[in-house]
């Protein structure tokens, strides 16, 4: 089945890795973080523990680096059975202090296809994460000026996108939402019937990871850069 979009009014762009480099800070901590406790439990260990901790907090904390912060730390309590020195603790908060003040660093060819776009359709951001800090990183972008609505959600499922389609005052198939997961990007959109683009990334988080061949891939397009976008639409 060929996708079209000749319908569509809306672009929504996913932020993190879809715009900017985001995961691999997220993975690199990690790894950092599980070397300094080495000593309590295998690497292996410490990583599968962490993101079980990550995943049992996303309903308090929700997505980002704080959220991340304070798992890392819960880590470091369980893992080390309250043995963990003040020290490490200390460690791992200006880790995740550094990870809030990372540069900026776009995708190849972000800014070019938001000013080409920009002049046809209304673009927005649809994005998961932490509030001030998605805000603190797309001030530091300098791309807030291509985009009309930026939405920093607490999830995205059927129903947060269902919202955004009703503040918008526009049809679901009116609609087209582009990033890096299949979970949180493509998936909830084809279920209320807008249209998604897949722009795989090098890296993501396990808990976005989701089996390709479970549902028709022909009803969304995968393309390889951003920069494809200019020859889709």
């Amino acid at each position: 089945m060929e996708v079209a979009y000749k319908d569509i009014k809306v672009i929504a762009f996913d932020a993190d890795d879809t715009l900017w480099v985001n995961e691999p800070y997220f993975r690199e901590t990690e790894h950092e973080v599980a070397k300094l406790l080495v000593a309590y439990e295998t690497l292996n260990k410490i990583h599968q523990e962490l993101y079980r901790i990550e995943i049992e907090n996303l309903h308090y904390y929700g997505y980002g680096v704080r959220p991340f912060i304070l798992s890392m730390i819960e880590l470091a309590v369980e893992i080390s059975n309250h043995k963990v020195s003040p020290e490490v603790i200390s460690k791992i908060i200006a880790m995740g202090k550094e990870m809030l003040f990372k540069p900026i660093e776009l995708l190849e060819g972000v800014e070019d296809v938001l000013a080409e776009l920009s002049k046809n359709f209304k673009l927005i951001v649809a994005t998961k994460g932490d509030l001030l800090d998605q805000e603190r990183k797309l001030e530091k972008s300098g791309l807030l000026k291509y985009f009309h609505h930026v939405e920093v959600m607490s999830d995205k499922k059927e129903a947060d996108y269902l919202k955004i389609i009703q503040h918008l005052d526009i049809k679901a198939s009116e609609l087209l939402m582009v990033g890096n997961s299949l979970k949180s990007d493509v998936l909830p959109l084809l279920e209320i019937g807008a249209s998604a683009i897949h722009i795989p990334f090098h890296t993501t988080w396990l808990h976005e990871q989701v089996d390709s061949h479970s549902f028709a891939q022909d009803a969304y397009k995968t393309v390889a850069s951003i920069l494809d976008l200019k020859k889709l639409l």
